[in-house]
């Protein structure tokens, strides 16, 4: 790699450059090695993540895509802590069934969701970088897979529930340590560490060579991204200083109320520092997982 090519972090490129039309490429080339096979972004969906406030260190893109089945296709990209991180998943898919079928029309038009995660944080234990999830109905006493009937095209076929319903992806970003020589652990190198090849020949990142380029990046959005970094930066700091003085303490009281107390006030740690940065509640809430009420009282 060029020494003097650095690159954008994802993160931030797509809640901005990459919601242009122009860089779908980028995006497309992603889930393209993710699931296998070519897909094309029709539209970025509006959500609740899709804000552009200085104290917003949490993300949620949402794209609506189509492959030759005509699946919709939805990418998270989340940043910061969540203690009910699944549930938000959960959450997500289901918003997106639901926002893409109109009351009264029949079930068959629903499509199928994938969701993509990408998580920079400490989500709990598991050590690879890539986890894939889908649903299937086994039997308890045969371990047969059920399959259901279905008409298509005025014909009976049989469906598994994988076929219909969401599949999960979950990148856990920093368990990546390893030589990118894969697709997708050249994509997942980028995620990580900022590295795009010179030669590389894997979807997306020739345009992210391209497109993704700090150097390319005016005084203005240079600016804003570099205050996105120093964010990151301190927050990570705090949350890091708060697990380590929870730890201690749990270490110091030598029982499990220890370690519990020493945890909770870690939490609390983190939530005034950010508190006294002048941090939005919403976005305190969302990195300690404590509630509104319990900010306004610190």
């Amino acid at each position: 790699m060029n020494a003097d090519n650095k690159y954008i972090r994802f993160d931030w490129a797509v809640k901005r450059m990459l919601r242009d039309k122009a860089n779908f490429g980028v995006l497309e080339g992603l889930v393209t090695v993710l699931l296998g096979h070519p897909i094309k972004i029709l539209e970025i969906l509006e959500s609740e993540g899709n804000q552009d406030s200085a104290d917003d260190k949490f993300n949620r893109v949402d794209i609506k895509a189509k492959d030759e089945s005509g699946s919709i296709i939805i990418v998270e990209v989340q940043l910061t802590r969540e203690l009910y991180y699944l549930e938000r998943i959960l959450y997500g898919v289901s918003k997106a069934i639901t926002e893409h079928i109109s009351l009264g029309h029949p079930y068959s038009e629903v499509k199928k969701v994938y969701s993509i995660n990408i998580v920079y944080f400490d989500m709990g234990q598991g050590s690879d970088y890539l986890y894939h999830g889908t649903t299937s109905f086994v039997g308890v006493h045969t371990h047969d897979t059920l399959r259901i009937n279905s008409r298509e095209h005025d014909a009976i076929t049989m469906k598994t529930p994988d076929e219909v319903f969401p599949e999960y992806y979950i990148i856990r970003v920093n368990n990546f340590n390893d030589v990118a020589k894969t697709p997708i652990e050249e994509w997942i190198d980028y995620l990580k560490n900022g590295h795009i090849k010179d030669d590389t020949t894997t979807p997306g990142l020739s345009e992210a060579r391209e497109k993704l380029q700090y150097l390319m990046m005016d005084d203005k959005d240079r600016r804003a991204y570099e205050h996105h970094m120093s964010a990151i930066a301190v927050q990570t700091d705090v949350l890091n200083t708060a697990k380590l003085e929870g730890r201690a303490e749990g270490r110091a009281e030598g029982r499990a109320e220890g370690r519990a107390e020493g945890r909770a006030e870690g939490v609390l740690s983190v939530a005034r520092n950010l508190k006294q940065m002048g941090v939005s509640a919403s976005a305190i809430a969302q990195a300690t997982g404590l509630t509104p009420q319990e900010i306004e009282a610190l």
